[in-house]
């Protein structure tokens, strides 16, 4: 799904030569991202360890500054080939400014990519107004579908429709006009549709069909109203009850978060994490000690963020 995804997507983006060859990520992302990174430097004949630059947040903070990544595309830029950063950071739950970073990116020539695993169905996204070049996402997480389910992939316009454009041709990207003539030649769909190989799992897709029916039923723009009362809620409440136990590492900046709030732990996280699992609450543990919660605005009220600080105090404290 996204892993493969973003593999193709570096076939038509990531052309690396002696001077530009980096593939810029976050500095912890999620480790199939920087699997994919150093792989595809690899594949392409270059050191790991020359080719992926892992942008670490400044010392003593917990997030990248959006200014930090302009200032290295400023200094750095022409040796990079690609920038490939979350949309929403896994573990910290930071939302990047994707339409700054694309800006900066297209400055110096490189491209601009984003992993949307926690951002699609989360955040509002204009990728194509944003310029973003490419874009990949699972859809088993804010999109609801299931493990296994169907992914996705962006291509902005400008090259999506470029049918010089390098990518790994298959059956199902095929234009369905020439595809049962048994021609030789690959003749790609228009648009992103040109990057899928094979047919889509149906039962899967049946899945993810099922949750966009529910998406169609409001908006991006009103569930991100609600999102921003819930994560806002919860972020209050946990001040107030639980004080100096726990520090929220997911900014406190609106326009830099989504849904998810990451709450690092002063004791072991994992086993309260476990005993919130044992009591009825879904939360997520991630190495070293932060649990990772987010109030969804689909399905979750505000009576689930009061129920779950309620808890939370009582198994942590």
């Amino acid at each position: 799904g996204l892993t493969t995804n973003l593999h193709l997507a570096l076939v038509a983006f990531y052309r690396p030569t002696a001077s530009r060859h980096k593939i810029v990520i976050e500095k912890g992302a999620f480790p199939s991202d920087r699997y994919v990174a150093k792989s595809q430097a690899r594949f392409h004949g270059f050191k790991a360890e020359d080719s992926v630059v892992e942008l670490a947040p400044r010392e003593g903070e917990e997030t990248l500054r959006t200014e930090d990544i302009v200032a290295f595309l400023e200094k750095d830029g022409q040796s990079v080939a690609v920038l490939m950063l979350s949309g929403v950071q896994y573990y910290t739950g930071q939302l990047f400014n994707m339409k700054i970073l694309s800006e900066a990116a297209h400055k110096h020539g490189c491209y601009a990519g984003f992993d949307l695993a926690h951002a699609v169905g989360n955040v509002r996204l204009a990728l194509h107004d944003w310029n973003v070049d490419f874009a990949c996402w699972c859809s088993y997480k804010y999109l609801n579908s299931g493990p296994g389910a169907v992914a996705g992939i962006f291509i902005h316009e400008r090259h999506a429709n470029n049918s010089e454009l390098p990518r790994f041709g298959g059956w199902w990207g095929n234009d369905p006009n020439t595809r049962f003539q048994m021609a030789d030649d690959f003749v790609p769909l228009p648009g992103a549709a040109s990057f899928q190989l094979s047919n889509p799992p149906v039962l899967q897709t049946v899945c993810l069909l099922a949750s966009l029916e529910v998406f169609a039923m409001t908006s991006m723009e009103k569930l991100h109203k609600k999102s921003l009362l819930l994560t806002g809620y919860m972020e209050l409440l946990l001040g107030k009850v639980l004080g100096p136990a726990l520090q929220i590492i997911t900014p406190s900046d609106v326009s830099q978060r989504g849904c998810q709030l990451s709450l690092q732990f002063k004791v072991p996280a994992k086993p309260i994490n476990h005993e919130l699992s044992r009591r009825g609450v879904i939360t997520d543990f991630r190495e070293p000690n932060v649990i990772r919660v987010a109030p969804v605005p689909l399905y979750n009220t505000f009576r689930d963020v009061h129920t779950f600080v309620t808890l939370l105090k009582d198994v942590s404290l």
